[in-house]
């Protein structure tokens, strides 16, 4: 009200309404097609840096876990004559035992009395968590991966009951394991224990990076994703991980950064295209790989790092 009157003043908001013939209760379409362009343009920015912050949190994730079963093994060692466990990727019985696939974290059973199929019998009193096991950047943990390893040497597959079953994870595990380099034609020693023997590689783990898998003929895989990989599921035996790519392709086309971890407990990553081929071994005696190829796990890419 004003002094000396009896009108009352109208604000401007009061004139809006009365010309609007009340509030405005809606956006315009030209109003709602800027807001959508602004959103459109915002996600298009964040969603491929939000991609990238979660490809770096694994990477940590993965060379965390790395360094986890480094201290582990060194910690056997240490108690143990500085000597590492012995490799578990193996199958049949000693002496006419054959090579497998270094992912093996379980075998069907022993090679020799005194040797345990389970790598848990060897490492479980320094790792109880069965997740560094895993790759986190692989499609998924196996489903059975904390209770076989939990289990150790009493796991048997729920799946498989009448074989205790093998259980493969998505790391590849080289201490006092023996492959094959394919073009070099020499025996590739993985580190006995930390300071290693002349002629021993001084890696101890990586990430799977291979081609020709009996799961994939054919194909690469890895449990790092790569341009045009799909899933290869899971079994009742082993874990899933991604493979793709063509015959003709070679592993440089293969845009990835693979980690290893060596004796010291350093982690590293290598370019796929810094590599050099592994077979596993089929006669343990000779040495010789499986042949034809497409009988045995295929190759393993190691980095060249891990030859000296």
């Amino acid at each position: 009200m004003c002094a000396g009157t009896k009108q009352r003043l109208s604000s401007p908001r009061t004139h809006e309404l009365q010309a609007g013939g009340g509030p405005r209760t809606a956006f315009t379409l030209v109003e709602l097609l800027v807001v959508i362009g602004i959103v459109s343009v915002l996600m298009g920015i964040l969603l491929p840096a939000l991609g990238a912050v979660r490809r770096q949190a694994r990477a940590i994730i993965g060379m965390s876990n790395q360094r986890q079963i480094v201290a582990a093994v060194n910690c056997y060692a240490a108690e143990n004559d500085d000597s590492y466990p012995v490799s578990v990727a193996t199958i049949a019985l000693w002496p006419q035992f054959s090579w497998q696939e270094p992912m093996m974290l379980t075998g069907d059973q022993k090679r020799r009395p005194e040797v345990h199929r389970s790598m848990s019998a060897y490492l479980r009193s320094y790792i109880s968590d069965a997740d560094v096991f895993a790759c986190p950047s692989a499609p998924a943990k196996h489903r059975y991966l904390q209770q076989a390893w939990d289990a150790g040497e009493d796991w048997c597959n729920p799946d498989m009951p009448i074989l205790k079953g093998r259980l493969y994870g998505t790391y590849c595990f080289y201490w006092n394991y023996t492959g094959y380099l394919t073009q070099e034609q020499v025996v590739f020693n993985g580190p006995s224990g930390p300071m290693g023997r002349r002629g021993q590689s001084k890696m101890v783990v990586s990430c799977y990076f291979g081609y020709n898998h009996w799961r994939s003929r054919t194909l690469y895989g890895s449990c790092e994703k790569f341009g045009g990989a799909e899933v290869t599921e899971e079994t009742w035996m082993a874990s899933g991980y991604w493979s793709g790519g063509d015959p003709d392709d070679t592993p440089d086309t293969i845009e990835i950064k693979p980690r290893a971890a060596y004796t010291d407990g350093h982690v590293e990553s290598y370019s796929s295209s810094d590599v050099v081929q592994m077979e596993a071994i089929m006669n343990a005696e000779t040495n010789e790989p499986y042949y034809p190829p497409q009988t045995g796990p295929g190759v393993f890419y190691l980095p060249h790092a891990a030859l000296y």
